[in-house]
């Protein structure tokens, strides 16, 4: 620790900072917004009692120093206090003379042709940016070789030495100087040739109606899926009346590239299988927005094998190993289709921010949209509007991207209406908080909360009262690029602090003498929700300033604040099953292919019944998802206490009725145990997780009801062999397919979603094998319910059929009695015999 100190006041206290410090001082600013008065979605309280704020009230900036940027000078720093004091000032006595040379030379240059070219802004996020990176590199190479040798033989790799060498090149492309990628990136935003969405402008959409472009997708769609369904139901084509084709949606969950990889296998199963070309629409959350975005791009070109043989390719590298990341970055062409999300944004909106979400993004870029080889890179994958032509005449399902923001409205204290509620109302008020879904497709950006949407191509504009606004140079801004919603889409590391301990909390409760722990973190759940330590990413809102022009449920901070923040969806529900129920897309039959992490104890199935009330959406299945939580030994012994009566009878009776009644609820439930056998309250959670492994199977299906329903009725059980007739009821509502991706027999043992490490959300590198390993579950899973899926589908169009058969007739029925009240038929003709 002496060392340390003595190290700390060698690079402040003599008054001469070598060029390290520099490089540290100045690149805390790479990544430090300047301060404004911009409303946060987020109140700034709760950022500023996160993880990683500090104990002052100072307002922070959204955006960050990376991490492995920040593990790195912090660890050289902490590396070299262990060395000799004098061999330490030496190293830097020795280089900072050069490194003065060096960045007076490099630096005035910069400024001379910046300065005569005009080419750089004296604010905003994008000069902080630029000034970032020349204050890091400003490291000469032989001082870099220095410390870079002292590291490398301690704890750093050999590729550390690189480093202080890319971050130079990145500054020359970045600095908008002549020649510089950054001013072609820029110079081709202006141009219509390029970007020809920038010569339009663009307006809210207020309307809870399906956009005019799904619409006329929905109805070429339809065609499609009828000639497809003939073909999956083995029926003739010209039997098939489009209007008794169901409407049949694919769900994936989240998981990272788990969730990427098992549901590329199952989509191919399902394709291979004749369901995909069914498929009305797709819907994804986290890594199944990843694959949805690369099936409809030129890498698979609608094909799930070139995409898998894509994902073998590629994930056998991790998304930050530096080498591989720099030379994806910094090479042609590779370097300025990736680099354009980042010119764009911040150059384009000085008062946009870059934080680790869009570095995220950036890097998931690198590594999931550059081919092997990466010289077949194409420019149109790079926007989401480009894949309208892969569904523009109905020929592929649309997909549905999702991501959410977390709406945490709070009562101030002073200075608006609600300033004079009372103490208990701004308590009731805080533990309100609720996420709101955005929708993105190739259309358009819509919430269904705010009734209101954009055209895809105009995500990325700032907007006021409905309307687009011009940049500062008078043109409209390109359409944001796929980077960084690939990172809005993943960024499960947003969760809230509720969140990360949930995923440690098992540890903890294993741990002896930590139970009051627990209580008092668990106890404090509700404030632990409304926490985010590392911010979401933000985009322009589109609905700023549009007060009282959308529905009265809209929170007063989405109007005020200039940017959104959103992030991955599967922190409000890992299943995106949301869009899928909004009114007008008449969804009959949803496949849920579930390869969330927490399958069973998180239940998302169950979770949708609680918004399909809020809703008001008739014909969700009540019930639907894994079983709760069996009655524990407690819960018993209360309902025999019940059954106690006056006389001693009525009591034995009683009592014999309220044992016979449990056994017949509990018969099959392993974790309730006829009486004399263990107290199942002392099962640990963990041990219950597996009693429970088997309860639903590869394949479970419930269907719901349009009938009114009393809230006291108990929910009806899947639909299996001996109740498949209620499929075909006239009354019938959605039916759900679950499938969730479970470890099978027919595969490898060593392949378990449960316990291959290799399988962890968090995981970012699969080898060929362990991609073929994953997909080889995902399609014997597959086929395990392929069966009673086609099964599904053959009700739900035989109901559909039955049902229009029914109305046709009724209509003709009533056209006849018509035609008699007239006259104009049944009366007499001329020349019968009653004439």
């Amino acid at each position: 620790m002496a060392r340390l100190g003595q190290l700390t006041f060698a690079l402040s206290s003599t008054g001469r900072q070598t060029a390290l410090a520099r490089s540290l001082t100045q690149s805390s600013a790479l990544w430090r917004a300047p301060a404004r008065t911009k409303p946060s979605l987020l109140p700034f309280q709760q950022t500023r009692h996160g993880f990683f704020a500090q104990g002052d009230n100072k307002p922070k900036s959204k955006t960050r120093v990376p991490r492995s940027l920040s593990a790195i000078l912090l660890g050289s720093l902490l590396v070299f206090s262990l060395n000799p004091t004098a061999d330490v000032v030496q190293t830097f006595a020795s280089t900072n003379r050069t490194a003065k040379t060096y960045r007076s030379s490099d630096t005035d240059l910069s400024a001379q042709e910046c300065e005569s070219h005009g080419k750089i802004d004296d604010h905003g996020t994008w000069s902080k940016l630029v000034e970032g990176f020349e204050g890091f590199s400003a490291m000469t190479s032989a001082e870099a070789g220095k410390l870079s040798n002292k590291l490398v033989d301690l704890v750093l790799p050999e590729w550390s030495k690189l480093i202080p060498g890319y971050i130079r090149k990145l500054q020359r492309e970045l600095n908008l100087a002549p020649g510089s990628l950054a001013a072609e990136i820029w110079e081709e935003a202006r141009d219509p040739a390029v970007n020809p969405e920038i010569q339009y402008s663009a307006k809210v959409r207020v309307s809870e109606d399906l956009c005019d472009e799904e619409k006329t997708f929905l109805a070429r769609r339809k065609k499609i899926t009828a000639v497809a369904l003939a073909h999956y139901l083995g029926i003739e084509e010209e039997d098939v009346n489009p209007e008794d084709v169901p409407t049949i949606a694919i769900c994936g969950s989240g998981g990272g590239l788990r969730a990427l990889v098992a549901g590329t296998g199952s989509y191919m199963a399902a394709a291979e299988d004749g369901l995909f070309d069914c498929v009305t629409y797709t819907s994804g959350v986290s890594g199944s927005c990843w694959l949805q975005s690369l099936y409809f791009s030129s890498l698979s070109g609608g094909d799930f094998q070139r995409t898998i043989n894509h994902l073998k390719a590629r994930l056998g590298i991790h998304i930050a190993y530096p080498p591989t990341a720099f030379s994806v970055l910094l090479s042609a062409p590779t370097n300025k289709l990736l680099l354009t999300a980042v010119v764009e944004k911040l150059k384009g909106d000085p008062e946009a921010d870059f934080g680790l979400v869009d570095a995220y993004g950036l890097l998931l870029a690198a590594r999931l949209f550059i081919p092997k080889g990466e010289l077949g890179v194409n420019a149109q994958d790079f926007k989401l509007s480009h894949q309208q032509e892969y569904i523009r005449y109905g020929q592929n399902p649309m997909p549905i991207y999702t991501a959410v923001r977390h709406e945490i409205p709070e009562l101030d204290e002073a200075g608006n209406e609600q300033s004079h509620a009372s103490e208990a109302a701004k308590a009731e008020a805080k533990k309100e908080a609720w996420f709101q879904w955005f929708e993105m497709t190739p259309f358009e950006l819509f919430c269904e909360e705010f009734a209101a949407g954009i055209p895809t191509w105009a995500m990325g504009r700032r907007f006021q009262d409905g309307v687009n606004l011009p940049t500062t140079e008078g043109f409209y801004l390109p359409e944001i690029r796929l980077p960084v919603l690939l990172g809005i889409w993943g960024s499960a590391f947003c969760a809230t602090l509720s969140h990360y301990y949930r995923e440690i909390r098992p540890l903890i409760q294993s741990l002896g003498g930590f139970q009051a722990v627990d209580n008092l973190i668990w106890g404090h759940n509700e404030n632990l929700s409304k926490v985010h330590p590392i911010d979401p990413a933000t985009i322009p809102n589109f609905i700023h300033g549009m007060n009282g022009k959308l529905p009265t449920t809209v929170p007063r901070l989405a109007y005020d604040s200039e940017y959104i923040q959103l992030m991955d969806s599967g922190m409000s529900n890992n299943l995106p099953i949301y869009p899928l129920l909004r009114p007008g897309r008449n969804v009959d039959i949803i496949v849920a292919f579930d390869a969330s992490a927490d399958i069973k104890t998180d239940n998302w199935l169950s979770v949708v019944e609680g918004y399909a009330r809020q809703r008001g959406i008739k014909g969700w299945p009540i019930g639907a998802g894994w079983p709760r939580p069996s009655a524990s030994a407690s819960t018993t012994a209360r309902e025999l206490k019940e059954a106690e009566e006056a006389t001693e009878a009525e009591a034995d009776k009683k009592l014999a009725q309220a044992k016979a009644d449990q056994a017949t609820r509990h018969a099959d439930d392993p974790n309730v145990k006829p009486e004399g056998d263990s107290d199942t309250s002392l099962m640990s959670q963990q041990e219950k997780y597996d009693q429970t492994a088997n309860e639903l199977g590869y394949c479970t299906v419930w269907v719901g009801t349009t009938q009114e329903r009393r809230t006291d009725d108990p929910p009806p059980p899947p639909v299996d062999d001996t109740s498949s007739w209620k499929l075909m009821e006239p009354d019938a509502g959605i039916a759900v397919v679950y499938m969730p991706f479970l470890a099978n027999e027919k595969v490898s043992s060593s392949v378990d979603p449960a316990s291959s490490d290799y399988m962890s959300t968090w995981n970012f590198v699969y080898t060929p094998e362990q991609v073929d390993q994953v997909v080889a579950l995902a399609r014997a899973n597959y086929e395990e319910g392929k069966a009673k899926i086609r099964a599904t589908v053959r009700a739900v169009y035989e109901r559909k059929k039955n049902s229009r058969l029914e109305r046709e007739k009724r209509m003709a029925e009533e056209r006849q009695r018509r035609k008699v009240r007239l006259g104009i038929d049944g009366k007499l003709g001329e020349g019968d015999h009653f004439s």
